[in-house]
């Protein structure tokens, strides 16, 4: 009996020895790296503000000052897809957030910090584990329909992140409960930052944030993923809800073509345009302006507006946004007349080097009137970029990807003065409708378009 009570003692011990392994095995295959050593910042930037940042008993800790903007201590490398996970403890006065895919050109806002931002928001609102987006967009996961991820967050005590950033779906978890659950393609990559808000005069400056156990995955990420039972919220042909306060509309529903027919016709094209994936796409076809599909317009007519749309051009594509068309104006050859925001592959079309003055061509330009910036921050073909319209009282800007490339007076003398030396000299009064339609040119190459977004602006003075 002695030894069949010392035989089921070994196999017990064995069993146990085996499950230890088998964890410790797991847990070494799971290729998590430190982003934070415990002792020191290296690897890590302050940007932004004058917050204070510093290493405690193994943790990051930021503290908040006075006359100072929004700061992140952010990653000197750039991070794509991958999973995060750390932990944090806030002050309940405070405001935070974890970016990710974040970055800070000159050319945006003069550095400002931009992007993603899991949020840390100790308030009564409690959204914490939402998604915003900082400097860009505002809010566009929050948590008022998800009371389980709302109740998860420890008031003035530790509280856990998962973070997963794979393609273009954005997930994550607060304390093991699911909290957002984002497809949007703005941003592939980017920074990974620990932000510290600014805070209001009357708020006590010193309060902290504490950050501890930050790590990552980047190698075989969707392996590491876990699924969420949250339905995603899809960005793609959406109003934020920033936007929707604002009085932005969408100008094209992703799916159909309501709202638009051709220039030309009293319908929308037969032919020449497609819509597939949430993208609205001209077709190429090889025949040059507007001798395929031809191109589209708006049924309604906008007066002062801010418009936005992303556009992806292809090798030598050559297309345009107009505003202030009037279609019934050259039912002849061509394109609709009215003022266009070239699209155009810069570096193998040759109208970038043509034009009534040189460059004024070239993408994001005023075709054929002003040439746009030449130091504009434009993605690489085959990638999206964001036109931005912005007219109000005759003063009209152009933006590419967050950035102002031109702006002009219309109806002033100066811009008359432009348009007798251009090829629209033949056309009274031209770019001088008080309203008119919003065109998307067929010039016979692929070209793509998605989030056509407008607001249209009072015409009253403020």
């Amino acid at each position: 009996m002695k030894k069949k009570i010392c035989l089921h003692k070994l196999v017990l011990l064995c069993m146990v020895l085996h499950l230890c392994s088998c964890s410790k095995t797991t847990k070494e295959q799971t290729p998590w790296k430190d982003l934070f050593d415990g002792e020191t910042l290296e690897g890590w930037t302050q940007k932004g503000g004058d917050a204070k940042y510093q290493v405690r008993d193994g943790a990051v800790v930021g503290t908040t000052v006075h006359n100072t903007p929004n700061s992140f201590l952010t990653t000197d490398k750039l991070y794509g897809d991958f999973i995060l996970e750390l932990e944090y403890k806030v002050d309940s006065t405070m405001n935070s957030g974890i970016q990710i895919r974040s970055n800070s050109f000159p050319h945006y806002r003069d550095g400002r910090v931009h992007g993603y931002q899991v949020e840390i928001d100790p308030s009564e609102r409690a959204w914490s584990g939402g998604i915003y987006d900082e400097a860009r967009r505002g809010w566009l996961n929050t948590l008022e329909n998800n009371p389980e991820a709302q109740k998860a967050f420890k008031q003035n005590d530790w509280n856990h992140y998962r973070i997963e950033a794979i393609g273009d779906t954005l997930k994550t978890w607060i304390n093991g409960v699911p909290a957002a659950h984002l497809v949007d393609e703005k941003t592939a990559s980017g920074f990974i930052g620990l932000q510290v808000h600014n805070i209001k005069p009357d708020k006590k400056e010193g309060t902290e944030i504490v950050w501890k156990n930050i790590k990552i995955i980047t190698e075989n990420v969707a392996k590491y993923s876990k699924k969420s039972p949250i339905k995603p919220i899809i960005i793609k042909n959406q109003l934020t809800l920033d936007e929707k306060k604002k009085g932005w509309q969408l100008l094209w529903d992703g799916k159909t073509t309501n709202g638009w027919r051709g220039a030309k016709l009293d319908k929308f094209p037969e032919s020449g345009w497609k819509i597939k994936n949430g993208e609205l796409i001209v077709l190429a076809s090889g025949g040059g302006e507007s001798t395929a599909g031809g191109d589209i317009v708006t049924e309604a007519l906008y007066g002062d507006f801010e418009l936005s749309v992303d556009f992806k051009v292809t090798p030598g594509a050559n297309s345009g946004i107009k505003y202030y068309v009037d279609s019934n104006l050259n039912k002849g050859n061509g394109s609709s007349i009215g003022l266009e925001y070239q699209i155009l592959d810069d570096d193998l079309h040759p109208d970038a080097k043509l034009g009534n003055h040189e460059g004024s061509r070239t993408v994001s330009s005023l075709y054929d009137l002003i040439q746009a910036d030449i130091n504009k921050p434009i993605n690489p073909v085959g990638e999206w970029n964001t036109a931005y319209i912005i007219s109000k009282d005759n003063h009209v800007e152009h933006w590419l990807n967050g950035t102002k490339v031109l702006e002009y007076e219309r109806k002033s003398d100066a811009y008359r003065k432009l348009v007798s030396e251009s090829k629209y000299v033949k056309w009274p009064n031209f770019g001088e409708l008080d309203k008119g339609q919003i065109l998307l040119q067929d010039h016979g190459d692929l070209v793509y378009f998605k989030n056509v977004k407008i607001r249209s602006i009072n015409n009253t003075k403020e």
